[in-house]
């Protein structure tokens, strides 16, 4: 099954997610195709006009550019997710959105998709081994892949 981790670009719930015999959706992926396609000229410039009327069909016009190009570039991730998990409250060391805005409109997506997703809020410390068993458990209970 795809599982969409949140935030995107954590390897740590990607790792996790392997792990769990799921296919994680990662961000990592989306950006490797743009910076490899021939038709983007100056990496790291990975925004394409594609990418920004994806995202048009989920935000408004009027939103701020960097939100419309973040949301750009998560909507292919959005898209294939057949579940999800998000990490809330989680260090920047763990994966960060990097825009406030961005992040909790996001989340509104994935949960709005209605696919299985976990929410497990980030407790460090003595708490780490129980969240890592929530989110185990979790995709311990997914269909595993076709």
């Amino acid at each position: 099954m795809k599982v969409l981790v949140y935030p995107p670009n954590s390897l740590i719930l990607a790792d996790l997610v392997e792990r769990g015999g799921h296919e994680p959706v990662v961000l990592m992926r989306e950006i490797g195709k743009h910076v490899r396609d021939a038709e983007i000229d100056a990496p790291p410039l990975n925004v394409t006009e594609e990418d920004l009327k994806r995202a048009l069909r989920y935000v408004s016009v009027e939103e701020p550019a960097g939100v419309k190009g973040r949301i750009g570039l998560l909507v292919p991730l959005l898209e294939q997710a057949e579940a999800s998990i998000i990490l809330t409250d989680a260090p920047p060391t763990f994966g960060c959105m990097g825009c406030a805005v961005s992040d909790e409109f996001f989340k509104f997506l994935i949960r709005k998709r209605k696919i299985p997703t976990l929410e497990v809020r980030y407790e460090g410390g003595d708490r780490m081994k129980e969240m890592v068993d929530r989110i185990m458990a979790f995709l311990a209970g997914l269909p595993k892949g076709e």
